[in-house]
């Protein structure tokens, strides 16, 4: 039984159609966040089966398949990479309007040209003929890549990795680029004061310095800094319940490093003044090197304590958080800006009640210089599904200027992800041809097809750095 995406699946008028079939489509992916292991690429790894390339690690398809009563066994669990991928296909029917149902169906066409729904009946059908494909050297991880027309990718990256497979994989002189992303989330964890410890004695290993102070600890992770940027890293991500921007002075820091080094409960200020001081620091560097910033703000993790102690974090448990945003953010921003040292940045919301808050707090801060300098970034993680998608792009639309948006990502664990691209392009192509087809917006293919493009394409390419040289 086929399925229902054809050439025309989300275009609902010509204009849609022909924008995305003559100005979108053919576009090489620039995928500037996303969570997959650069070892994989740097190895140029085969996968097994598609369990593999496609369910581990896919907290999405985990969170549905518990939903639908699927034992954790066949989920996280110690089942056969064949029974996981069963349980799966007999979840997707049930998957009906929710993304990953359109998802599913894109890319078992897109990779392996499978144009039959998943399920029950067709399972083991699909689950053979895939895996007789992915053992074929057309199906390594470079090549999955490279099938999607993947130009750049940049992996997200803790500052004491020592980055030996970007290193090994650009000696290689491939046809896209792999590069690091910094994020230092582990640095400023003061919810975990054990964890921050024993990170703060690995990075002192790592930079063969001893760390007694914060000023100390600030100089360590600046050399790491410096050693991702001689790696090709120039961009910087945060992920954050909210903006942390508390007033603070350089003694009280040294203070409440001391009580962190003592291994001291930090009171809820103390905490806050700590990550307010790492975070501003980070965006004076990330200035002074010519990054783009990226900070995931609203995500209220590791819910399921249950979970968290038997299977660990990162498993699916986490979810859309309340956090006030606005003044914080305005505050750490502002404070950058009134140096003049307030570099490219990206926020992205996860509570889709804040879209407004965040797509006009970030427009005070655009400097009249660098078109589309302050970016509010593309739908993320639960809001990266259809409606998500369209409410962000309306609301950029009317608080900004959709015009100079880098468009999207995968934020994806899946290599097999990429088609979210196509997803992505498609929305926003079919949002350009109701409003012609409405006659609110001209019959303008040509200006129309090339904002398209630049949304697409284009803006991300002038925005980072990743065609400069050394990078």
């Amino acid at each position: 039984m086929k399925t229902f995406i054809d050439d025309n699946f989300l275009l609902h008028t010509p204009f849609a159609q022909e924008l995305y079939t003559n100005y979108a489509k053919d576009l090489p992916i620039i995928d500037y966040h996303n969570h997959l292991r650069p070892e994989q690429i740097a190895n140029d790894i085969q996968f097994e089966n598609i369990t593999q390339v496609w369910l581990e690690g896919d907290h999405y398809k985990w969170r549905v398949m518990r939903a639908n009563g699927v034992d954790e066994k066949y989920i996280t669990g110690d089942a056969s990479d064949k029974e996981k991928f069963m349980k799966w296909a007999e979840t997707v029917p049930y998957m009906m309007r929710n993304p990953l149902y359109h998802w599913t169906h894109l890319e078992l066409k897109r990779y392996f040209g499978i144009d039959e729904r998943l399920n029950r009946d067709t399972a083991d059908r699909i689950f053979e003929i895939t895996t007789d494909m992915l053992v074929t050297s057309e199906y390594s991880a470079r090549n999955l890549l490279k099938m999607m027309n993947v130009e750049v990718i940049c992996t997200t990256d803790d500052p004491l990795d020592s980055l030996t497979y970007h290193q090994q994989f650009v000696k290689e002189k491939e046809s896209f680029k792999m590069v690091p992303t910094y994020r230092p989330d582990k640095a400023i964890n003061t919810d975990d004061i054990d964890a921050l410890n024993a990170y703060i004695d690995q990075l002192s290993a790592v930079v063969g310095l001893a760390i007694a102070t914060a000023d100390d600890y600030l100089y360590a992770l600046k050399l790491r800094h410096n050693y991702f940027a001689a790696n090709g890293c120039s961009v910087a991500d945060h992920a954050l319940e909210y903006m942390c921007a508390v007033d603070y002075t350089d003694a009280e820091i040294e203070r409440i490093f001391t009580k962190i080094r003592a291994n001291s409960t930090l009171s809820a200020i103390e905490s806050i003044q700590f990550k307010s001081a790492m975070l501003f620091n980070f965006a004076i560097w990330n200035h002074e090197r010519g990054w783009v910033q990226q900070y995931h703000l609203g995500a209220l993790r590791n819910n399921n304590t249950r979970m968290l102690r038997d299977i660990g974090a990162n498993m699916g448990y986490d979810s859309v958080g309340d956090f006030s945003q606005a003044k914080a953010l305005s505050r750490f921003l502002n404070r950058l800006d009134s140096s003049g040292q307030l570099t490219k940045t990206i926020v992205y919301n996860l509570n889709p009640a804040d879209n407004e808050v965040i797509a006009t707090m970030l427009g005070n801060f655009n400097d009249g210089i660098t078109a589309g300098k302050m970016q509010y970034g593309a739908a993320w993680w639960f809001s990266d599904q259809k409606e998500g998608m369209t409410k962000q792009i309306n609301t950029l639309s009317n608080m900004g200027v959709l015009s100079r948006t880098i468009g999207m990502l995968t934020d994806s664990r899946s290599i097999l992800s990429f088609p979210r691209h196509e997803y992505y392009r498609r929305i926003m192509c079919d949002i350009f041809g109701k409003d012609v087809d409405n006659k609110e917006l001209p019959n303008d293919i040509e200006w129309i097809g090339k904002i398209v493009q630049d949304i697409s394409y284009n803006n991300a390419k002038a925005y980072f750095k990743f065609y400069l040289a050394n990078t």
